[in-house]
């Protein structure tokens, strides 16, 4: 027990700490490995002796404590207060999380195949998704999941639902299903299946031009090639130009976005490289030659959404003049994450190196104040309209400390540093009424 216990105090003290951030989900992994004996302190009597004293601490409680403790969950805990004062992106992941993210990343995950949201205590199916076992039995949009496996499935919360629909290929979960119009429970038994995770959310030509769009909602595994495909069938139906859409793209692999890139840029340029306090962590990614795509016109819209290797893909095309960026000036995230594996299933991830555009560009924002950070504080809001030098007094710049630094593109355009990538056309979003953010907060619509 004791040695479980220094081994988890240890990576209290190597590590530090979680957020709550809103954008967590938007890191940038280099991962997921697991903790090597290399990589786990050289000895140190100063750093042992704060171990020692953590461990005094905590076997203290569990001995003399008035009630029994759960040491499990002490140890959860400081590792989250350790995490919580580095930056907002460093974060712990319980197994259940961890498991979640590695399944969001990497393409696919196993269970019944819906996507769903609890509106007023009861699991509403949002649609099945496309050739999924639910939709294969004709489970559709609007039923709602009222019973699983004999349990009522109503006041369950999204960690719970998940756990139950979700399990091994093949294996069977009973769903009762109310569906309007029919006077009694609906019951299916749904056979277990892997569903594919897509990251293109769509793509096609825009009628009567020779304009391809692609959207993508985050960078995983499968990215880079999901991107591929579809830029083939666009350029057999004529596709001259094209729109990439990174809108509320939170990030992801850092890889993925750098082959993205590279598939835009000739041959021998930086795309983005990384610094950390490790040398080992530095790294440079340079454009091979043989990209699909070093000739075609392309627009990158982004906004306050796009983050991490979203921005990473809009800052390559904008600091080499490869093509425009329009929308709102992105999230500024600027850091690299690591993921480490624990044995009890449970990670960390951890902010390992900042990541620099081709011009030398950091776009992190200011995360000291980590509640100021996630209020988007130091986001930089610009103007409507045409940004292409990118001038200064064009900008708000009341919710910043200091003025951002400028840089030179390949071309010698003025680029601003800090805050996010900064559009070449700034194109806000249209303004609602009071009315309709009301009817949306609701679940009206829906």
């Amino acid at each position: 027990m004791k040695n479980r216990i220094i081994i988890a105090l240890m990576m209290i003290l190597f590590v530090g700490g979680i957020t709550s951030g809103q954008l967590t989900s938007q890191t940038t992994i280099k991962g997921p490995v697991t903790l090597s004996n290399k990589e786990q302190m050289e000895p140190n009597e100063e750093f042992d002796a704060k171990i020692d004293k953590f461990y005094q601490v905590l076997l203290t409680a569990k001995e003399n404590y008035l009630e029994e403790i759960d040491t499990d969950l002490l140890v959860t805990e400081a590792i989250k207060a350790a995490l919580e004062k580095l930056d907002p992106h460093s974060i712990y992941l319980p197994p259940q999380k961890l498991q979640a993210e590695n399944e969001r990343f990497a393409g696919s995950f196993e269970g019944i195949g819906i996507q769903f949201q609890v509106i007023e205590d009861t699991i509403n199916i949002i649609s099945a998704i496309s050739g999924g076992p639910s939709e294969k039995l004709g489970i559709t949009s609007g039923d709602k999941i009222v019973q699983i496996d004999g349990r009522s499935a109503i006041k369950l919360d999204n960690d719970t639902i998940q756990s139950l629909l979700r399990g091994k290929k093949g294996t069977v979960v009973n769903v009762k299903i109310l569906r309007s119009g029919e006077n009694e429970l609906l019951s299916f038994d749904i056979v277990r299946d892997k569903i594919p995770l897509y990251s293109v959310d769509a793509s096609f030509m825009i009628d009567g031009t020779d304009i391809g769009y692609v959207s993508i909602n985050r960078f995983m595994q499968t990215t880079h090639k999901e991107f591929l495909d579809s830029m083939k069938k666009l350029s057999d139906l004529g596709m001259k130009k094209l729109i990439l859409d990174l809108r509320g793209n939170p990030g992801g692999y850092l890889n993925q976005a750098f082959l993205l890139a590279d598939e835009f840029i000739k041959n021998g340029k930086t795309i983005v490289y990384t610094k950390g306090r490790k040398p080992s962590f530095d790294e440079f990614y340079y454009s091979r030659p043989g990209g699909m795509y070093e000739n075609l016109p392309v627009i990158v819209l982004i906004d306050a959404g796009s983050a991490s290797a979203s921005e990473i893909m809009a800052g390559a095309i904008q600091d080499l003049d490869r093509g425009l960026i329009d929308g709102v000036t992105s999230f500024g995230k600027g850091l690299v994450q690591r993921q480490y594996d624990l044995p009890d299933k449970s990670g960390f991830r951890i902010t390992i190196a900042q990541y620099f555009t081709p011009s030398g560009r950091n776009i992190q924002r200011p995360y000291k104040d980590k509640e100021k950070y996630r209020n988007m504080e130091g986001w930089l809001e610009l103007k409507d309209g045409k940004n292409i030098n990118h001038a200064l007094e064009e900008a708000k710049i009341s919710n910043l400390d200091s003025m951002p630094p400028i840089f030179k593109t390949s071309g010698g355009r003025n680029v601003l540093g800090g805050g996010g990538i900064t559009p070449d056309y700034v194109v806000k979003y249209d303004t609602i009424t009071k009315l309709s953010r009301n009817i949306r907060s609701k679940n009206l619509y829906f």
